[in-house]
Order: C-alpha cells, then sequence, then structure tokens
C-alpha cells in the first residue's frame, strides 16, 4: 500500500498492486465496481457512455476574446484562502469549475447534485459511503505538462485542509484517512463521519501540483499565477484592474466529453470597475462582453440606448430551476443590540417591503420567509409533515407554532410607508425587550441608552433600500446610520463580522448539504471568513444539517431541509428583502450561447465569439498592430 508517490513521476504500479491491495485486506474496493458519475440521491442521469450534455454546443466555434466586467477589485490570484480579495475565476470557493484550477470531478448542471469524471475518471464507493476511491485519468496533466498523480490529490488535500478557506478545513477534517493505492489510484477513508455527502465534496475539490506549491506562503495573498490543470492559464495581470486568462493550446482535457462546448475564447479578460454607475457606463460603450443586471430600475428604464435599440445589445431573462436568490438584510447577533429575538422580530415588522416593492421595483419582486424560495425545500407556507415534526421535537420549545404549522406569513403593511400596525405590533415587541418610548427615542429601561445601530452597504440600490428601512426605524425612535462603503472594505469587514447589519445573498441549490455549516453552523460563528455573518449558534441548526447529510432518500431529505428552513425562519437572523425569480443577462451581439439553459442558469463557458465578429477581432488586432 503507498502512502507517498514512489520515486518518478512516471512510474505506473499497474492493476496488479491494486488487485493485491483489495484481495488483501478484503475491504469494500473488492466489492465495488467503478462508476463515471456519483449522484447525491438516486442515480445519475447521463450513462457512462455519453458524447456531450445536452445544454452545451458541441459545434461552437473557437477563437476570440470575452471581455468579463467585474465590480470591484481583486489583490489575490489564490481564492482558496482567507486572505485578501481574490479572483474567483481562478477557482470559486462554491466548488463550481475553475478556469485555472480542477477539481477531480465536474458539475452535471442540469442536476441537483451529480459529478462526472474529470481528472478522475471513474470513483468507486459503497453504499454506505464510508470510502470513496478516485482513479485518475492518465492523461491529465498540469499546464506545465507534469502529470497529475495521486501524490498530488494527497498533498491538496491535506494543504487545503490545514491551510485553505474554513470551509476546505470544515470539509476535509472529516476524512479519517487518505492514501494512494497506486500512482493513479486515490482512497479516502470516511469512517465515523457519518456524512453521505462527502465523498461528492472530495469530488470538488481542486487539484494543485504538490512540485510547484510552497506550503510555508501559500495562506499570504499573492499575485503569482498559480499553475493547475484547467483550459486556462493566467498570462497577464494588472493588480486591482485586470487579468488575462489565455487558452493552454495543450489542455489535456480538451476532448473529454464533459468538457465538449466548453471554453470556447481564446482569452478572457477580467476588467474590474470600482463605481456601479462607471460600470455601466463601459457596457453601454462596449468596453466589456456581458453583465448580469440586479437593478430592476435599470434592467426595464437603463437600457434604452442606442445598441439595445439596433439589436446590438440582446436582454436575456432566464429562468432557472433553483432555489430563487434572495436578498436579506442580515442582524450581526454577535452585537448586543441583536442579542434578544424580540428586537430582531421587532424589526422585521418595520420593513416596509410593500412601498419599497412598489417604489423601486415596479412590483416585481416577491419575497418568502425563508431561505430555499420557491423550491420544493421551502417551508414557507408549508405545514411541517411527519418526519419534519419527528426531527424537529427535540427542539420544540425554539419553533414558532405558526411557522410549524406553515401558517407564518411575513408582514404586510398598506404600503404607505407610515402603517401604523405594524408600529404598534413592533412597539409592543421592544418593550417586552426592556425597551421604551422616550419622547422620539427608543431606549433600554435599564440603562436610558437610545437603540442605535448601523447599517453598512455598497451598492446604490442596497443604499437605497437601507435610506428607506432607516426612515421606517425612525418613526419607532430607532436611529440607524447607513454607511456606504467601496467594495474592498465591505468585503473586508464583512469577512471579520464587523458591522452591526449588512446586506447579503446565500445563493442555495438543490442540494444543500456541508455548505449549510458554513452558512449556519455553530462552529462557523467564530471562525472568521465563513458566511454565518448573523453568528447563528443553535444546536437545532446544527442537527437538522446533520438530518439532510445522512439523509438517504429524496423525501426525508426535502423533510431535513425544510426543517433546517423552519428553525432558521424561526430565529428571525435576518429580514427578508426580495427574491428575484429570474436572472437577467445584457450580452452584446458578438456573444451567443446555446439555445438551451442548465438548471443552474447562465454559463459563460459555453458561450462563444460570433463567428463575424472573430473576423473583425481578427482584422482590428491587425489594423492596430499596423498602427
Amino acid at each position: 500500500m503507498l502512502a507517498v508517490r514512489p520515486k518518478g513521476r512516471f512510474a505506473v504500479i499497474g492493476l496488479a498492486l491494486a488487485l493485491t491491495f483489495a484481495a488483501v485486506c478484503g475491504c469494500d474496493e473488492a466489492r465495488s465496481q467503478e462508476s463515471h458519475a456519483i449522484a447525491m440521491h438516486g442515480a445519475p442521469a447521463i450513462p457512462a457512455d455519453f458524447t456531450g450534455l445536452p445544454y452545451f454546443n458541441p459545434d461552437a466555434p473557437r477563437g476570440g476574446r470575452l471581455v468579463w466586467g467585474l465590480l470591484g477589485t481583486f489583490d489575490s490570484l489564490n481564492p482558496m484562502i482567507v486572505k485578501g480579495i481574490p479572483v474567483q475565476q481562478v477557482r470559486p470557493y462554491n466548488f463550481e469549475r475553475g478556469y485555472v484550477i480542477e477539481s477531480l470531478m465536474a458539475r452535471g448542471e442540469n442536476e441537483p447534485f451529480t459529478l462526472y469524471g474529470l481528472l478522475a475518471k471513474g470513483i468507486e464507493t459503497d453504499e454506505e459511503r464510508t470510502f470513496i476511491v478516485f482513479h485518475l485519468d492518465p492523461l491529465a496533466r498540469f499546464s506545465d505538462r507534469t502529470p497529475v498523480l495521486a501524490d498530488d490529490v494527497l498533498f491538496s488535500w491535506a494543504l487545503l485542509r490545514d491551510h485553505g478557506r474554513p470551509n476546505h478545513r470544515q470539509y476535509y477534517s472529516k476524512v479519517a484517512r487518505a492514501e494512494a493505492l497506486d500512482p493513479l489510484t486515490v482512497r479516502f477513508d470516511l469512517t465515523g463521519a457519518n456524512d453521505r455527502e462527502l465523498p461528492l465534496i472530495l469530488g470538488l475539490m481542486p487539484v494543485l501540483p504538490k512540485h510547484a506549491v510552497d506550503v510555508a506562503t501559500f495562506e499570504e495573498t499573492s499575485l503569482t499565477p498559480l499553475i493547475g490543470s484547467g483550459p486556462y492559464r493566467v498570462t497577464a495581470v494588472k493588480p486591482g484592474a485586470s487579468v488575462t486568462f489565455t487558452r493552454n493550446p495543450d489542455y489535456w482535457g480538451r476532448d473529454l466529453p464533459i468538457n465538449r462546448g466548453l471554453f470556447n475564447f481564446d482569452e478572457i479578460r477580467l476588467d474590474y470597475y470600482r463605481e456601479a454607475n462607471g460600470y455601466f457606463e463601459a457596457f453601454k460603450r462596449g468596453l466589456y462582453d456581458y453583465r448580469v443586471e440586479t437593478e430592476p430600475l435599470r434592467w426595464h428604464e437603463g437600457y434604452d440606448f442606442a445598441a439595445v435599440k439596433d439589436g446590438e445589445v440582446i436582454r436575456d431573462t432566464l429562468k432557472t430551476g433553483l432555489p430563487q436568490p434572495s436578498e436579506f438584510l442580515v442582524f450581526n447577533t454577535r452585537r448586543p443590540v441583536f442579542a434578544d429575538i424580540r428586537v430582531r422580530r421587532a424589526l422585521t415588522l418595520l420593513f416596509d417591503f410593500e412601498w419599497i416593492n412598489r417604489n423601486f421595483f415596479f412590483g416585481l419582486y416577491s419575497r418568502s420567509g425563508g431561505f430555499f424560495a420557491g423550491s420544493e425545500l421551502s417551508a414557507y407556507g408549508r405545514a411541517a409533515d411527519e418526519r419534519e415534526r419527528a426531527l424537529l421535537q427535540p427542539f420544540a420549545a425554539g419553533i414558532a407554532p405558526d411557522i410549524l404549522d406553515g401558517s407564518y406569513r411575513l408582514p404586510v403593511t398598506d404600503g404607505s410607508g407610515r402603517d401604523r400596525i405594524t408600529l404598534r405590533a413592533a412597539l409592543s415587541l421592544l418593550k417586552e425587550a426592556g425597551y421604551e418610548l422616550d419622547g422620539n427615542v427608543l431606549r433600554q429601561r435599564s440603562t436610558r441608552s437610545p437603540m442605535t445601530f448601523e447599517i453598512m452597504v455598497t451598492t446604490r440600490d442596497e443604499e437605497r433600500i437601507a435610506l428607506n428601512f432607516a426612515d421606517n426605524l425612525r418613526r419607532a425612535g430607532i436611529e440607524a446610520t447607513v454607511r456606504s462603503v467601496d467594495a474592498v472594505q465591505f468585503d473586508q469587514r464583512r469577512l471579520g463580522y464587523e458591522f452591526d447589519m449588512i446586506p447579503n445573498r446565500w445563493d442555495q441549490s438543490l442540494s444543500p448539504g456541508n455548505e449549510q455549516s458554513f452558512y449556519f453552523g455553530s462552529q462557523a460563528a467564530d471562525i472568521p471568513g465563513t458566511r454565518n455573518y448573523m453568528g447563528a449558534k443553535d444546536p437545532a441548526i446544527d442537527a437538522m444539517i446533520a438530518a439532510l447529510l445522512v439523509a438517504r432518500d429524496h423525501a426525508d431529505f426535502v423533510s431535513a431541509v425544510r426543517a433546517l428552513d423552519r428553525v432558521l425562519m424561526s430565529g428571525f437572523y435576518a429580514i427578508p428583502v426580495f427574491d428575484l425569480g429570474e436572472q437577467w443577462i445584457a450580452r452584446w451581439n458578438r456573444i451567443e450561447r446555446p439555445s438551451d439553459t442548465a438548471l443552474v442558469g447562465y454559463l459563460p463557458e459555453s458561450w462563444w465569439r460570433k463567428p463575424a465578429a472573430l473576423g473583425n477581432e481578427t482584422g482590428q488586432a491587425v489594423e492596430r498592430g499596423m498602427r
């Protein structure tokens, strides 16, 4: 049995060693069969002999450049550490595919959570998922042409377990033992983890080259490009301003079925903008190729410029099959002012969604009380079934009865901006929490301290909502100041929990799993860099996350997620602001996309440059070169 790489990167022990290992140890590998894919629940939808994915265009032309505009900045090319503001496209921290760093397996974008082979051409596991074996593709290479071997996988696992982001450390520390069975085979022993999602989490692990990573400096921010096995390499960096990815002509995986129709641009350049209005004006001038619009006012009134009227700019409205992205105003319960749930409930009553939706958003938005809006996973408006009630029974005292029976609804105002009924209800709750009005000021009864806090925002839309909310709070004697900061400061303070209240969005999938601990788990509350921004520490949350991780069938899984949703709603950790039911994409017509949309919505890696635009781009490049 090999725990380290044998001498020589090209040494291959062969199949005989693996068979001998299985025969000697009598372990489950001898009884398992290699598979091309693994699904969280049920079976993979695509058979082993697939030639491509139906939502990509296998005949997409290749060439040209995609210019991708982003709001913000960066100071690091390593997105796998806590420090710095990284370029996420190198390797997104939400485990989606990266342009430079690849994982062992890749998501099927039309399924809740199914992985197909990438660096690993096949996997083995048992019914209980007490282990996972990855068989690496012998063709896999890093961009420096060295092979991807088992020792690189083991190195990456240990590196990220000890030095990676909090979610990496949390997930990978569950592995009981990791070892190389031969130079192209890795086994992870998951005994005791009691986590059926963990094999898939390991399948999404980024793989780094052991020979090219300095462990001692890994956690430091750096603008030195990482070496990966992905389709692109970082070839140019302008600190804080732009990053250029150039397609690797020797990319080992270009002919894999999982990659057909992907990574069609020769070059991808990320251009960063520090201010939202300038960001939009740059798009109108054609300085970047597409943008995801998030402001209804701009989407419905701002796209009246000539290029839209002439058909040069196309607007796509896409429906996804995922839980609707939901915006929240998040209470930092680490702050004493928000420690009392009655205060949080009162402030939820004082948020006038009806006024904001009509005056800011043209009545286009809805909102849900929970965290999985618009999907079967949402508990909002649904009575708990018997499975949920059994899961929640030990924590019944903390679950609001109306949330349990599905009758709870978010407050609905008269839309006037001065609703008296919700104001009286809020003041009653605040009185129970020890506050009383002293003239026009709400004070803590025992200390006479006024209730004050800060709402930190970073965009114009967030600021408008926060200012309206602050006006409503003032009617209850509460002084909320709105502080608008740039994206850099916002991220730094958010990651360090240095705020009272912030806007935030948790994007959820149809297969929530380990990341829920990163979002809401008790342990994450005290670790900087997690997404437990509210500081939730509730054994009921932890228990519901544990239940969804061990669920075997779909019905049990749905019940566990709904139970989690009920616990989160009962805690009033965040004020629901609105749900976004569509993706709004604007693109210049030189960029084309597949006619079919995947379950997850838009996927820029599947787009391509129109052939006519490729010719124009070449001619313009020649012309520039002659000047």
